[in-house]
């Protein structure tokens, strides 16, 4: 982390289901992002069209399909003409995809992080669609702080957000894809928050309201380190805001537990 980073201002979002930039519900995003003025916003996992994994039938025509709707995704967030926006993507990683965490930086991508751990269940067949590979676990520089990325079931591993902390990181991003059961995941981002010292963030997808599945829920969320709730979103709220203040972090990473030695 720089000395003398200002606080920075971060969005998290629930963003409907299967989204499209070419229709309506885009103007809305774009609007409420426009309103909010974030330096960083944070988009949930594989933002941009269908979900794949809601087959455990792998394929290529389906992938590349994703590809190029995160693609069109790419372009339109691009034209939200944020300092930084972090989301992911499908890319090729052999006979399967990767999903591939980037930061969006003044026009140009910066890949972050790759997806290694991934749930086979019948909603989330992941392991059908995406490999993981050596890329690891690092934090980046964005707009002066340090990040880390958990990608969704990631977040379940605690020894990473630790890991992420004794690198420095002020902030841990969990774009997510997850269920209406959304109190798993809270735990885990208060733990991330507890072990890393960090602000932890996550933005999820969201089925529109009145539907009958149950796939996802919603439910955008940011803790201050120490555990400290900041907000979670709504279907009436589905943007929130708050700081980082890098100052904060670095101190509570001197605290109990994050001192502690393995």
């Amino acid at each position: 982390m720089s000395d003398g980073v200002e606080k920075l201002r971060v969005a998290c979002v629930e963003w409907p289901d299967g989204l499209d930039p070419a229709q309506p519900a885009w103007e809305e995003i774009k609007n409420s992002i426009a309103a909010a003025r974030p330096d960083l916003l944070l988009t949930n996992e594989l933002p941009f069209g269908p979900w794949l994994a809601g087959s455990a039938e792998f394929s290529a025509e389906a992938a590349e399909r994703s590809i190029r709707a995160h693609q069109a995704g790419l372009a339109a967030l691009a034209a939200l003409r944020l300092a930084a926006i972090i989301s992911t993507r499908p890319v090729w990683n052999g006979d399967r995809l990767a999903n591939e965490a980037f930061a969006l930086e003044n026009g140009a991508v910066r890949p972050l992080h790759r997806k290694q751990y991934f749930p086979e269940e019948p909603g989330w067949f992941e392991t059908s669609w995406y490999q993981g590979d050596n890329s690891g676990f690092e934090v980046a520089e964005i707009l002066g702080i340090k990040i880390g990325v958990l990608i969704c079931t990631e977040a379940m591993f605690n020894e990473r957000a630790r890991a992420y902390g004794k690198q420095g990181a002020a902030l841990i991003v969990i774009p997510r894809a997850t269920g209406r059961n959304a109190a798993p995941w809270k735990i885990a981002a208060q733990m991330a928050s507890t072990v890393s010292g960090a602000y932890v963030a996550s933005s999820n997808r969201v089925i529109a309201p009145g539907s009958s599945s149950s796939q996802f829920g919603g439910a955008a969320f940011a803790y201050a380190p120490e555990a400290k709730l900041l907000g979670v979103t709504d279907t009436t709220t589905p943007l929130l805001t708050f700081e980082v203040d890098p100052q904060l972090a670095a101190a509570a990473q001197q605290e109990y537990p994050c001192y502690v030695r393995e």
